[in-house]
């Protein structure tokens, strides 16, 4: 359950067989991600302080700017050898970032490390699964309806040790609650302070987080699609009232939220705000 990618840096990075990159930004991106990954490396042992959260977070800016790298190279029809250099480099500081996290989880005994499938903490689940919508054109959704838009992300407040970390939708409980998109479940779990919780992994490597369900409605491995229902809202967790709590990650665990309006906006969903 620990990873799935190869924790490597890029060839150039220490390579000696290899010829020096061309460009200074190249050089510069290599050394970035070199610089990452040793701080994330040595983050664990001190996985509560201020210091790793500051890595976490320095990780999660460098990701988010080599995806926007990539998707501009796609855009100008960039050379294939070039996007995939750059590619390489996304994915290894979310290598580095994912075997961080996923240690600190596992030791924390976070469920999503320890109990994916929800099994050891019983979990309630519907008796029969969800089913895909019929007649949709696979785009991507809200993840409920009717919905109220509350505590956003990066949000300050007495009810969270740090900033916010996702966005929540004030809704009554028993509201259904959807997949934003196409993907797989990575875990169906409960007991911490999110609750009844579902995380589906997407095509594009990202992770969608569904917290303080009242219900579930998928298993872990179940395939879904746009618009699938995943279970019902509910105020399960440390809450104060009911609503869903979503988030978008860059891997399965926390600490590596990022903003997710506009990743959404992305995907041609405009929920407000």
């Amino acid at each position: 359950m620990r990873r799935e990618h190869h924790a490597r840096l890029p060839r150039m990075c220490f390579d000696p067989a290899r010829k020096p990159p061309a460009s200074l930004p190249s050089l510069l991106t290599a050394v970035l991600i070199a610089g990452v990954l040793v701080a994330l490396a040595a983050g664990p042992a001190g996985a509560g302080g201020d210091g790793f959260r500051k890595e976490t977070t320095r990780a999660v800016r460098a990701h988010e700017k080599a995806r926007a790298h990539v998707d501009r190279l796609r855009a100008d029809d960039a050379r294939t050898t070039e996007v995939r250099s750059a590619e390489r480099r996304r994915k290894a500081i979310r290598a580095g970032l994912w075997d961080a996290l996923w240690s600190v989880a596992r030791d924390a005994g976070d469920p999503v490390a320890v109990d994916p499938s929800g099994r050891a903490g019983r979990c309630p689940a519907a008796r029969t699964r969800s089913r895909a919508p019929e007649g949709r054109d696979g785009d991507w959704r809200a993840p409920t309806r009717r919905y109220r838009l509350s505590a956003g992300y990066a949000a300050r407040g007495s009810r969270w040790a740090h900033r916010h970390t996702g966005q929540d939708f004030a809704v009554p409980t028993g509201t259904p609650v959807y997949a934003v998109g196409p993907g797989t479940v990575r875990a169906t779990t409960c007991g911490d302070g999110f609750g009844n919780q579902v995380i589906v992994r997407h095509p594009d490597g990202y992770f969608t987080q569904y917290a303080h369900l009242s219900r579930i409605d998928v298993r872990k491995d179940g395939r879904v699609v746009a618009g699938q229902r995943l279970g019902l809202s509910g105020a399960t967790g440390n809450v104060t009232g009911p609503h869903l709590h979503f988030e978008v990650r860059i891997t399965p665990y926390m600490g590596s939220a990022v903003s997710p309006l506009p990743w959404l906006r992305r995907k041609s969903v405009d929920i407000g705000g």
